[in-house]
């Protein structure tokens, strides 16, 4: 299914529609990021249908997504810097901070704006030919599509200044070591993975997905007495609801599975 923009695809999985899967289409270009295709982005996480309970990013062909499309890149003053940096911020918010949790299915370059949209995702599944980078740096550039807060969330900011300030890669295996991906697959399953992740997520109780994606990160970044007390109102909320009443019974029943090793 194509959405108002080519280079972006809008497809469904689960026999509910409740996965999304959204495509970066542009493979002749690594998946490279615009303007357009940003925006596309935005709209799409913001417009998602009722029944999606989970949504997937994936690259079309050989990539994930090699950053941002540099023949488009142009001259601007500090007030339109801001303004446009902004508005990738807004954008990107619009997966982090959406309706739903966000899987990224990564393979071959993530780079640059791509580990800035991949970081924006609440789940990151690697195959074994995904590369990472930042080479923001060495272009005389900054990061200004969130990677100077997101990306130090998960590998620390001495690691994200190596990245930008000598231009290192860190392969898959070493990328999932350091925290840029929760999952390492073999070449080629990372969308497999990722799907049947999103499926399992979209049977969790709506509201323990939404305290996860926008009570959890809150709760980490508030003083201890402030983030308990934010903990105790948002379990109140979570199991209050009709949904987690009726699993609570059935585990207390007996009927629910039990947790075991995968």
């Amino acid at each position: 299914m194509t959405t108002n923009n080519p280079d972006l695809s809008l497809s469904f999985a689960g026999e509910q529609s409740e996965v999304a899967v959204v495509t970066l289409n542009r493979a002749p270009k690594r998946n490279a990021l615009n303007d357009a295709l940003i925006l596309a982005i935005r709209d799409v996480f913001q417009n998602l249908p009722k029944t999606v309970r989970a949504a997937v990013i994936d690259g079309k062909g050989d990539h994930f997504c090699a950053g941002l499309d540099l023949s488009e890149l142009s001259e601007r003053d500090a007030s339109e810097g801001v303004m446009h940096s902004r508005m990738w911020h807004a954008a990107l918010e619009c997966v982090e901070k959406g309706t739903v949790p966000v899987i990224a299915a990564l393979h071959g370059a993530v780079v640059g704006g791509g580990l800035e949209l991949a970081t924006a995702c609440h789940i990151r599944v690697a195959d074994e030919s995904t590369f990472y980078a930042l080479p923001e740096g060495t272009r005389g550039i900054f990061v200004g599509g969130g990677g100077s807060v997101r990306v130090p969330k998960l590998i620390g900011a001495a690691r994200m200044t190596d990245m930008m300030l000598t231009g290192r890669v860190y392969n898959a295996a070493d990328g999932e070591r350091i925290g840029l991906a929760q999952y390492l697959v073999p070449t080629g399953t990372a969308l497999d993975k990722a799907v049947e992740l999103a499926k399992r997520i979209a049977d969790n109780a709506p509201m323990t997905n939404f305290a996860l994606m926008h009570a959890l990160p809150r709760i980490a970044e508030q003083p201890a007495d402030h983030g308990l007390f934010t903990e105790a109102l948002m379990a109140s909320v979570a199991q209050s609801a009709p949904e987690a009443k009726a699993r609570v019974r059935a585990f207390l029943e007996g009927k629910a599975a039990k947790v075991k090793k995968d």
